[in-house]
């Protein structure tokens, strides 16, 4: 029986091709409405992965999918994958872009694509769907969307060009596995939150056990604290082996200098 990778649809989505990507295309591809509905297929058991994006080179962190990742009872993310992103504006058969008075895409997408629709289209109404691929079920005589290069479908026409701002556009994707069922043994790389406990020099504290090693950081990105306002919750990331001894005490030091802290995956 082939793997189930559950991911944000509908079809033709790029959540949708990067767990193909993920899977080789030997797995099956669930497709959910919403990304808190692709977490829960995996942890109910109806799907052995999770496919999630959690940075895009323009626009930073998918921020409500980093939510979804701070509890001590998420997924545990074990594979990464670097999709390009190539956003082309899809219109019905006929359709001139004259006639266009409302443009639907994913919210990443829109912003993704800001100063090509305030040049081309500066009256439409800019709409939000779940994702790229969905804003295809919404086109008509008077409607547009945003989709990838990938997304074709008869009766819609594509854009020849990338409409995006930044034609170097890409999204980083996690493979997520059910936490208890996490073994890695190597890693290239180590994911993980932490909210610093609140007193001055404690964010420069969990950064030194660190640097003081000589260990890389490859991101970090801060989110507020629901209900705590003030404060935040730091995602980080940093280049090294899980198994490494040198590795495993730096992260260990690191969570001794925070009131809450979280490794979200090893890759």
């Amino acid at each position: 029986m082939s793997a189930r990778y559950s991911c944000l649809g509908p079809k033709g989505s790029y959540s949708e091709l990067a767990a193909l990507r993920f899977s080789k295309g030997e797995g099956e591809i669930v497709l959910c409405s919403d990304f808190f509905a692709v977490l829960a297929a995996l942890e109910k058991g109806e799907t052995d992965f999770a496919v999630l994006p959690i940075e895009n080179s323009i626009q930073g962190g998918v921020l409500k999918n980093l939510d979804l990742l701070e509890h001590s009872g998420a997924p545990f993310a074990v594979e990464e994958l670097v999709l390009s992103i190539d956003h082309r504006l899809a219109t019905l058969e006929g359709v001139p872009y004259s006639q266009i008075e409302r443009i639907y895409s994913h919210e990443q997408a829109i912003g993704q694509c800001a100063e090509y629709l305030r040049t081309h289209f500066p009256n439409a109404k800019l709409l939000y769907t779940r994702s790229t691929a969905e804003s295809l079920e919404k086109l008509d005589a008077h409607s547009a969307g945003i989709v990838g290069a990938h997304a074709g479908k008869a009766g819609v026409v594509l854009s020849e060009e990338n409409i995006a701002d930044e034609k170097r556009n890409f999204t980083r994707f996690l493979k997520l596995v059910r936490r208890e069922e996490a073994h890695p043994e190597h890693s290239s790389k180590v994911f993980f939150c932490a909210v610093c406990k609140h007193r001055p020099g404690s964010l420069y504290e969990l950064l030194g056990a660190f640097a003081t090693t000589g260990i890389n950081l490859t991101r970090i990105e801060s989110r507020p604290i629901r209900d705590v306002f003030g404060e935040y919750r730091f995602f980080i990331e940093i280049e090294g082996d899980i198994a490494d001894e040198t590795v495993k005490e730096a992260v260990r030091e690191a969570k001794g200098r925070c009131s809450q802290f979280q490794v979200i995956g090893a890759y």
